[in-house]
């Protein structure tokens, strides 16, 4: 098993897949996935086209399903919820599908979803992303950055970091055997260094930065958490993720 890691969707290989795609956006766009998914919703369904979104979903029930949609960190007007995770109750979510638009996260996935598989993964979720990797042992993994428009972001590196940090730790394999680029050694360097202070790292983040100055604090601090859902987002069909 060989790790790559790519910080963004513009940064990723168009002229091949690997056997497993990992999207990352710790900001919020898979933390909001994974909690979703694990407090009931029938499927999450992204989109990186609002006009689609609403398109397709218009052919679904109405009430069995949300539109969830975010541009610039704020809720898009008209649409049942934004991007925040807590949001995501049984209450709201339970048996429903989410038909979802974020700024990021969602191009992230269009960007490999030909995949043969495709997760997603945050810090909450990491333990779970771990466990699968080393049952199924796949030949190549991409972890894939959301970033931010473009650009390299801390939280989604450092996730990328914790997960090629456990995996090193269970499979007992060095780190230079797992990791295909020198990203993957960068973000277990950068984990290594804050994995006890992840909300302070999130609060250094620009797009941290951006959401606090929105008012999400709360955001933050629950992206920030390691371990706590057990859930795994996993590609059923193209742009459709439902629990593994």
């Amino acid at each position: 098993m060989k790790l790559s890691l790519f910080h963004t969707p513009e940064l990723t290989p168009t002229t091949s897949q690997p056997a497993c795609a990992i999207v990352i956006d710790v900001l919020r766009a898979t933390t909001t996935i994974a909690s979703a998914l694990q407090a009931g919703a029938e499927a999450v369904q992204a989109f990186s086209d609002l006009e689609k979104l609403m398109a397709i979903s218009e052919q679904w029930p109405g009430e069995k399903r949300l539109r969830a949609g975010e541009r610039g960190g704020q809720k898009v007007e008209g649409y049942d919820l934004g991007n925040s995770p807590l949001d995501c109750t049984p209450e709201c979510v339970g048996g429903k599908r989410l038909f979802v638009s974020t700024t990021n996260g969602t191009r992230a996935l269009q960007r490999v979803e030909m995949a043969p598989t495709v997760l997603t993964a945050a810090l909450v979720n990491r333990q779970r992303v771990v466990n699968y990797l080393q049952s199924v042992q796949p030949e190549t993994v991409w972890m894939v950055g959301s970033g931010w428009e473009g650009s390299f972001s801390l939280e989604d590196t450092v996730c990328a970091g914790a997960i090629a940090h456990q995996l090193s730790q269970v499979t007992q394999r060095p780190l230079m055997e797992l990791a295909a680029n020198d990203e993957v050694v960068a973000a277990v360097a950068l984990f290594q260094q804050w994995h006890d202070r992840l909300v302070d790292l999130l609060h250094h983040a620009s797009h941290g930065q951006r959401l606090l100055r929105l008012g999400n604090t709360a955001d933050l601090e629950f992206c920030a958490q390691l371990d706590v859902l057990t859930v795994l987002p996993m590609q059923r069909e193209r742009g459709v993720l439902v629990k593994s």
